[in-house]
């Protein structure tokens, strides 16, 4: 048996799990140092703040089997003592995958918010040595690049110096280990191929596409093409999506929607205002307007940002159970809500979730669960404060405090689905000492 170790090493990490999924999984045992993801077998390395943490994590879920989102992990102690350096960390991969120094590069790109063209990469590469080819790929693991230099020393520098490193800020991070390829062929010089010592290379074959440059979930959401600029705003939430989704959408999820108004039913009139709607149908995307039926005040109306968002709403909050009544949502029929003094208009809301980290919150969206996770949480708070916040919306049978990136958060677990559901939509966005808290549903079984 492994000795005791502050590293942890998981198994059976697919393409689909972020490294915020996996920081998620590990944060109600402690702090997290250095994150490694070993993309090429589908594992990763966690170094715990201290050993304490790695024990109580593996001696917990020896009972429980870890799962993130819908595929079970496998948790153990690293044979690691410690990820000290980037270089440690280069070695530790080469172990796990035999990778020998070679002059050709493999770059796989995660949590790609924008495209990547050949251009942009040879920005990125150039500066380590002559760059002599490029050529970018769309396959299951994600978008990926081969990236050939002049010599295996330039290649190394490259890779000692950009793992791990985003192309952009917070977005677009670079996975990089050594190819066994010795020679790249390159047909064509476009965005997707490259090469650098042949520039009279064409640009295309008449009536045949080389290779695909940012795959089937850019093609179905119309990403900006390759050599604009800049995005224009109206483009940014198709390539959050596409981030988000690049493995597949939801199961029941088309993505072919275009009805961006739903009419939600069974409601109980005496306790359902716009603000909680609001709360709760935030989760799947930003809010333009919301009216709740004088004429029927059991009905209203609920118009989000766009189809997509609607379609995730239907899917994931229809039947769900809100104050003792069984929610029905539906498109509606109206294509928009038309503005009015009965209306409550949230377009400029800053407390729609889809205006900053759009592709995280994609992927966070799910079906209403037992379990809630709050953020933006006073530096000071305890357990208790939480407790005495929430306790009126139903049973509480565990709480968990951490931090996360120097905040406070808190994963609080409900008797029922229910319970959750009551305490998200009463008290998001409401005030604990001064700070505004965040609520949404956790995908995490139990605590």
């Amino acid at each position: 048996m492994t000795e005791p170790s502050k590293v942890i090493h998981i198994r059976n990490v697919g393409h689909e799990i972020s490294e915020n999924d996996l920081l998620q999984l590990v944060h109600p045992f402690g702090g997290v140092t250095k994150l490694v993801m070993l993309r090429a077998k589908n594992q990763a390395l966690i170094q715990m703040q201290d050993m304490a943490s790695a024990v109580s994590m593996l001696q917990y879920y020896s009972n429980v089997q870890p799962s993130v989102r819908g595929r079970n992990v496998y948790i153990q102690f690293s044979s690691h003592q410690e990820l000290t350096t980037v270089e440690q960390n280069i070695q530790a991969r080469k172990g796990d995958q035999e990778a020998q120094p070679n002059r050709i590069l493999l770059v796989s790109i995660h949590h790609m918010l924008y495209p990547i063209t050949v251009e942009v990469l040879h920005q990125v590469f150039s500066p380590h040595g002559f760059v002599e080819k490029i050529v970018t790929f769309q396959k299951s693991a994600g978008f990926q690049a081969l990236i050939q230099y002049q010599t295996r020393q330039s290649a190394t520098s490259a890779l000692n110096a950009l793992q791990g490193r985003n192309i952009y800020d917070g977005c677009c991070q670079l996975d990089i280990q050594f190819s066994n390829l010795t020679e790249l062929q390159v047909n064509y010089n476009n965005d997707r191929s490259r090469d650098f010592t042949n520039p009279s290379l064409p640009t295309e074959q008449k009536g045949r596409s080389s290779q695909s440059g940012y795959g089937d979930a850019g093609g179905m959401y119309g990403l900006q093409p390759h050599g604009s600029s800049t995005v224009p705003y109206q483009q940014m939430g198709n390539l959050a999506i596409a981030a988000a989704f690049a493995g597949g959408l939801p199961p029941g999820v088309s993505g072919t929607n275009d009805r961006s108004t739903l009419l939600v039913s069974n409601l109980d009139a005496d306790r359902v205002d716009e603000d909680k709607l609001f709360n709760l149908f935030s989760l799947y995307g930003n809010i333009m307007r919301i009216k709740i039926l004088h004429s029927k005040p059991d009905h209203a109306l609920v118009q989000m940002g766009d189809g997509f968002q609607a379609e995730l709403a239907v899917n994931f909050l229809k039947g769900a159970m809100l104050f003792g009544k069984r929610m029905e949502v539906n498109f509606s029929k109206y294509p928009n809500i038309t503005p009015a003094p009965d209306t409550h208009d949230y377009t400029n809301s800053n407390l729609n979730r889809f205006n900053r980290n759009a592709a995280k919150n994609y992927r966070y969206c799910c079906s209403p669960t037992k379990m809630i996770h709050l953020s933006t949480l006073p530096q000071d708070i305890t357990e208790e404060d939480i407790i005495r916040h929430l306790e009126e919306h139903g049973t509480i049978l565990n709480t968990k405090l951490f931090e996360a990136n120097g905040k406070k958060q808190a994963l609080v677990q409900f008797e029922s689905e229910e319970e959750a559901i009551e305490a998200l939509v009463c008290k998001h966005a409401t005030s604990i000492d001064g700070s505004i808290i965040r609520i949404s549903f956790s995908q995490l079984h139990s605590i």
